[in-house]
């Protein structure tokens, strides 16, 4: 089972700043260790932090398949979704990266937080350390993207409400 780490918190309080460093303090304190790094926040920068380049996203799969003409004959849309799912991942030479990115809707980031969690069902065992930039707030908690995170980073600004917020976590 590989160390699952979460980074939450507010809006603007240094989520990926924190997920990245973490990131890049594993690769050089343990050298040879295998890192998932995944953005589950749909303002995606976690790539960008890490110096990592994305063409495709869990949200841009389930864009393509609203035109059913883009879903191969004789493939079911779920079974196309599962098929490029894996086109998802973006492996480098220290850290494989898996980005959510946008909604579905005004809000709606069922389905795609859905998908990134099975995805990461079958994905995780293959790694050491399991980074995990979420997005901000506390809905992605309940949401239960990632089961069973052995250490959980919560950020915050240095206001009251800020650290009462982190405190609700």
């Amino acid at each position: 089972m590989p160390v699952q780490i979460a980074v939450a918190g507010k809006g603007g309080t240094g989520k990926t700043t924190l997920a990245s460093l973490l990131t890049r303090y594993i690769i050089k304190e343990k050298p040879g260790r295998s890192i998932l790094a995944v953005d589950a926040d749909a303002n995606a920068n976690f790539n960008e932090a890490l110096g990592i380049e994305v063409t495709s996203c869990i949200s841009d799969i389930l864009e393509e398949t609203k035109d059913p003409r883009k879903v191969p004959t004789g493939m079911t849309k779920e079974m196309f979704v599962e098929y490029r799912l894996h086109s998802t991942l973006v492996e480098t030479e220290n850290i494989d990266l898996v980005v959510m990115g946008n909604p579905q809707g005004p809000g709606c980031y069922c389905y795609p937080s859905d998908l990134l969690r099975k995805h990461l069902e079958r994905l995780r065992d293959n790694y050491d350390y399991v980074v995990i930039d979420n997005e901000a707030g506390l809905e992605h908690l309940s949401r239960r993207i990632l089961s069973n995170i052995d250490v959980l980073l919560v950020t915050s600004d240095a206001t009251a409400r800020g650290v009462r917020s982190a405190g609700r976590v």
